[in-house]
């Protein structure tokens, strides 16, 4: 352990000591099995490597203050991965037994979890997968679900920094009744090349418009997308965004600053309206926007007047951070504390 620099570490996967999984058969769910092998063993005919039949969480835990671990709002999680099974035809798990898991793995891995102040955090990665053969487009009859745990440091090498965006027309992350709104591997595979053109240009991530019309605001990267003005926290209300976890929690703490909360479509237009704007979820929390550029139509809207993140977002950033790490009160019910 005394090789991680925990004040540097990057945002990726590094090995630690153990994951948890739980096998559906039968149409049952079975143990919890404990497990040290980083590899799965799968079928080569299992669904999730032909027909997708696959999904993922994100979610952190903290070291805190008082020495204690703190998990935010795994039970979200659970509803969000239910949501996804729902969607894609896989049997859904309990929410007692995704909150036991996690807890299981975060105690197994406990000298994983980096130190108050670091700014780093452990992050929580499960993952549901169909392992039952089937050649035929059909749903598995077995699954596999385990939850493995890695530190990470922040997802943007520059921390809580504005920085800039770019519109693409030429790539849609989600069709408007597609699987936008489930969190499948599928939508990231479809984001990649988007994602690589963007850097290459010198941007932190591509941003999408709306894929039937090319008119609303969407998503930025793989982050949900709020702007503020007038007192007002908007964010984009679509049939093809992922329900971010951390953007219901900025709107709800934005409805506790006083601050008027509106989810409606968003035309593109409008962003030149914004006196600040960001993107969220759980890797980054909040990324603040310097600008956003439309290339296509030699326009950039800048969302930073003086380059730097805005005084509503800083707000919200601290304020969420402040209770992911006991550091305020969580009047909400968000945090779980480990024993």
């Amino acid at each position: 352990m005394n090789d991680i620099d925990w004040s540097n570490l990057s945002f990726g996967y590094r090995k630690t000591d153990y994951n948890v999984r739980c096998y559906y058969r039968n149409g049952a769910w079975g143990e919890i099995e404990v497990c040290s092998e980083e590899t799965i063993p799968l079928h080569m005919a299992a669904t999730c490597l032909h027909y997708g039949q696959e999904a993922f969480e994100g979610l952190k835990a903290f070291r805190c203050k008082d020495g204690k671990i703190r998990i935010f709002r795994m039970d979200e999680n659970a509803a969000r991965l239910q949501s996804t099974c729902r969607g894609i035809l896989m049997p859904e798990l309990p929410t007692e037994k995704f909150c036991e898991m996690v807890k299981k793995a975060i105690k197994l891995n406990e000298r994983f979890v980096p130190p108050y102040e670091s700014g780093a955090s452990l992050y929580i990665r499960p993952l549901l997968i169909g392992t039952g053969p089937q050649v035929g487009v059909k749903p598995a009859d077995e699954y596999l679900f385990l939850i493995f745990v890695t530190p990470v440091g922040p997802y943007f090498k520059g921390g809580f920094a504005a920085t800039p965006y770019v519109i693409t027309r030429k790539y849609d992350r989600s069709a408007p009744l597609g699987t936008g709104i489930y969190k499948v591997g599928g939508n990231y595979a479809a984001s990649l090349l988007a994602s690589k053109e963007a850097h290459e240009a010198g941007y932190s991530a591509e941003f999408y418009l709306d894929a039937k019309e090319k008119k609303y605001i969407d998503e930025c990267g793989a982050a949900n997308f709020f702007g503020i003005k007038n007192n007002t926290y908007v964010t984009p209300l679509s049939t093809s965004i992922l329900p971010s976890i951390t953007n219901k929690s900025l709107m709800q703490l934005a409805e506790d600053m006083g601050l008027k909360v509106e989810r409606r479509a968003i035309p593109e237009e409008e962003l030149a309206t914004f006196e600040e704007a960001g993107a969220c979820g759980t890797a980054a929390v909040i990324s603040p926007i310097l600008r956003i550029d439309d290339p296509e139509n030699n326009h950039s809207y800048v969302l930073a007047k003086d380059g730097k993140p805005g005084p509503i977002s800083t707000k919200l950033y601290t304020k969420l951070r402040a209770i992911q790490y006991g550091d305020e009160p969580d009047t909400h019910g968000w945090v779980t504390v480990l024993d």
